[in-house]
């Protein structure tokens, strides 16, 4: 829900929020629409239509795309750009652990799709974006990078998320001449409603299972505050570093994680 304060906070800027079907995504798109915004919500599930349908405006879009494609990345951009008349903000959300195991117990392609996953969409999103916000004189990167750098059972996520940061880092100093900031949040562990895409369509295994029993008892216990976070604790700070209130603040990464730094 939006507060009397925040009305109106993305008045007139065109925003694309990836990964907008389900989850924190979600959460960000509609709640971006309801403070003003222009609002293109990406997804590679179809349903992500829906979602933009519950916006109940007609400046909240919808696009399917594969951002771990470039071609799909470019393809998003475009839409928002004609759809719009150009980007302001790009939100990137896609990601997500599909396994929780040992490292030792990966397999050589499961790795690579934990890469292709976590650090493709962001890496490419990032790059088809400039042109058009070089075309509007600047704007702003939201990235969703996560407090999982330090965790256990999920190195190649891990390393994904690495990435994520470095790309805010360095992107965010090459461009600050171009009146462009780059930022990120770094989730913690997030209570969310059933997804409507499994993370791992082939399903856990009962080892996995228990892994990720030992997972959520390690990011609990890691987490000063000792419990998971609620969407709305992750979409708040995400909207807020997209917003003209973080006017002076680039190349951050924010630790949204109970006080985890990851």
């Amino acid at each position: 829900m939006t507060s009397a304060r925040f009305e109106g906070r993305f008045a007139g800027k065109a925003i694309v929020v990836t990964g907008a079907a389900q989850g924190i995504g979600r959460a960000v798109a509609l709640r971006a629409v309801a403070e003003g915004g222009k609002v293109l919500f990406v997804d590679r599930a179809d349903f992500v239509s829906e979602v933009a349908a519950e916006a109940g405006s007609e400046w909240a879009a919808a696009f399917v795309a594969d951002l771990e494609t470039h071609e799909g990345a470019a393809a998003a951009m475009h839409f928002a750009a004609e759809k719009f008349g150009g980007i302001d903000i790009l939100i990137n959300n896609v990601g997500g652990a599909i396994r929780m195991r040992p490292f030792a117990e990966f397999e050589p392609v499961q790795i690579d799709a934990e890469i292709r996953r976590s650090l493709m969409p962001t890496l490419y999103c990032c790059h088809a974006v400039l042109p058009h916000l070089f075309a509007r004189g600047g704007g702003t990167i939201v990235n969703v990078s996560s407090n999982a750098t330090r965790g256990i059972h999920r190195v190649p996520y891990s390393a994904a998320k690495g990435g994520v940061n470095a790309i805010t880092q360095s992107l965010a100093m090459e461009l600050a001449d171009r009146n462009i900031r780059v930022v990120a949040t770094a989730p913690g562990g997030t209570e969310a409603p059933p997804r409507r895409i499994p993370r791992n369509a082939e399903g856990d295994n009962e080892a996995e299972k228990a892994w990720m029993g030992d997972v959520v008892a390690q990011v609990k216990q890691s987490s000063f505050m000792k419990r998971y976070g609620s969407i709305e604790e992750q979409a708040a700070p995400i909207l807020f570093l997209a917003s003209d209130e973080a006017s002076y603040i680039t190349g951050s990464v924010l630790p949204v994680a109970g006080g985890d730094l990851g």
